[in-house]
């Protein structure tokens, strides 16, 4: 009795080394909540680099930067053409309609010098507004979070327009999430010290064991 009680005490370790054996080990390499050996699934010390977020757009990066440079070409065509056909005629004569006024006085004539350069410029900043904004929005977007061997620093890639990207790494103690994942409905916010604006993660992609995401990356700090 005592054998075969014993024999199937061994074939049930056996059997459970079998299921969770392989699951450990994909897990700890995909950075989801397996536990490692000798460490808490809260432990940020961990041993070696996790993926803590991932989101590809390089596609929509691309399309981005195709809609920028149209935009800039149209709005510099129209600034081309209202600085070389708009320009003031000569002495009207004296039987020429007056040019019409606004309520204020001023006088409405698209010939004159004012307009011609007030379009121009008018359509050069349109255009360039349009092409920061969306080289902007690329450099702050990010596709992929790195937690580093030891946990103590974070590496973030973003993109570039036309859907290149760059990858920069900092001092987790410099990177401040400044609203809780579960409380914004599109975009994490998250602040790093020293750069301007803030970095944006999408919630549609995918977080990686998100226990140790809040309280690494996603965690709230005083810079």
């Amino acid at each position: 009795m005592a054998g075969a009680r014993q024999l199937g005490l061994w074939g049930l370790r056996c059997c459970t080394w079998r299921v969770w054996g392989p699951w450990a080990r994909l897990s700890g390499e995909r950075g989801l909540a397996g536990q490692a050996r000798g460490s808490s699934p809260l432990d940020t010390n961990v041993p070696r680099d996790l993926l803590l977020f991932r989101h590809e757009r390089a596609r929509f990066f691309r399309l981005l930067g195709l809609f920028c440079a149209g935009q800039f070409a149209f709005w510099a065509y129209l600034a081309h053409f209202a600085f070389s056909e708009m320009r003031p005629a000569g002495q009207p004569a004296a039987s020429a309609r007056p040019a019409p006024t606004l309520p204020g006085g001023a006088s409405v004539n698209p010939a004159s010098n004012k307009w011609r350069y007030g379009f121009t410029v008018s359509c050069l900043t349109v255009g360039s507004l349009i092409v920061a904004a969306g080289f902007v929005f690329s450099r702050r977007s990010v596709w992929q979070v790195v937690l580093r061997q030891g946990g103590r620093d974070v590496t973030l890639s973003t993109y570039y327009p036309f859907g290149l990207s760059s990858s920069f790494t900092v001092p987790l103690r410099q990177v401040s999430c400044m609203a809780h994942r579960s409380e914004v409905p599109a975009m994490i916010p998250l602040k790093v010290k020293g750069r301007p604006f803030y970095f944006l993660l999408d919630k549609q992609g995918q977080v990686y064991n998100p226990q140790l995401f809040d309280l690494t990356v996603g965690a709230y700090r005083k810079l």
